[in-house]
C-alpha cells in the first residue's frame, strides 16, 4: 500500500523588504471516510503579480486545478504540503488532526511568513506565526484559495495511488467521501487499513457500533 507522503515544500525567490508576508492555510479531506487528511500553506512574495485564475479549489474542475498547482509551485515565495494519516485521526480525532496539520504547514514556510491566514473560524493553538481565521476565506484570500488547490491535488494524487492497492472501493472516483458506492463497497468488504475507524460509517461496517470515536 502506498505510504503516506512526507511533506513537500519549497522556497523560492526573493521579496521586497518591509512588506508583510502572510501564509495562507487550508485542508483537505476533513468529511472523507478514508485517507489522510492534507493541509497546505502557501506564501505569495509581496509585491509581485500573483497567479492568475485561483479560486476556491472545489469551484474549479480537477484540469483545471492541476495546471494551477504547477503555476502555485512554480510562483509562491514558499510552499508545504502536510498529510496526515488515518492513525493519527483516529487517535485525536478528525479536528485535532486538522489542526496539527495547519500547525506543521505553516512550520514548514515559517521561514518565509511574518503571518498566517487560516481557512475557516479557528486559529490552532500554538502556531509558529500569528494568525487569524477567516470564515470563507478560500474565496476571499489569493494565498488561502492556493493552500486550498495544493491541498486537493495532492490528496486526489494520493487517493488515486491507493486506489491501485484497493480497487473494490473506488477511491479514485469519490476520493474516500461517503457517496453511496463507497458505503455499498464499505457493506460488501469491510474497512481497509486507510478507512477512518473513528467514523461512524467505518464502525459500523466493521461492526462495532458500540466502540468508543477517539
Amino acid at each position: 500500500m502506498p505510504d503516506v507522503p512526507a511533506p513537500m515544500s519549497i522556497a523560492t525567490h526573493t521579496q521586497e523588504p518591509g512588506l508583510l508576508r502572510i501564509a495562507g492555510i487550508d485542508e483537505a479531506g476533513r468529511g472523507p471516510l478514508a485517507g489522510p487528511v492534507v493541509v497546505a500553506a502557501v506564501v505569495f512574495a509581496p509585491g509581485r503579480t500573483p497567479v492568475n485564475g485561483l479560486d476556491d479549489s472545489k469551484k474549479l474542475d480537477a484540469e483545471r486545478r492541476e495546471v494551477l498547482y504547477d503555476r502555485i509551485v512554480q510562483r509562491a515565495l514558499a510552499w508545504r504540503v502536510e498529510f496526515v494519516d488515518v492513525e493519527e485521526i483516529d487517535r485525536i480525532n478528525i479536528l485535532q488532526a486538522t489542526l496539527t496539520g495547519m500547525r506543521r504547514a505553516l512550520e514548514g514556510v515559517a521561514h518565509a511568513a511574518d503571518a498566517a491566514r487560516i481557512d475557516g473560524n479557528i486559529v490552532p493553538p500554538g502556531l509558529c506565526r500569528p494568525g487569524e481565521a477567516w470564515i470563507g476565506g478560500d474565496a476571499r484570500d489569493r494565498a488561502i484559495m492556493a493552500a486550498s488547490i495544493l491541498a486537493k491535488v495532492s490528496r486526489d494524487r494520493y487517493m488515486r495511488e491507493l486506489h491501485q492497492q484497493w480497487p473494490q472501493y473506488g477511491f479514485a472516483e469519490h476520493k474516500g467521501y461517503s457517496t453511496p458506492a463507497h458505503l455499498a463497497a464499505l457493506k460488501a468488504h469491510g474497512p481497509c487499513p486507510h478507512h477512518r475507524r473513528s467514523f461512524m460509517p467505518v464502525r459500523l461496517a466493521q461492526g462495532d457500533l458500540f466502540a468508543q470515536p477517539a
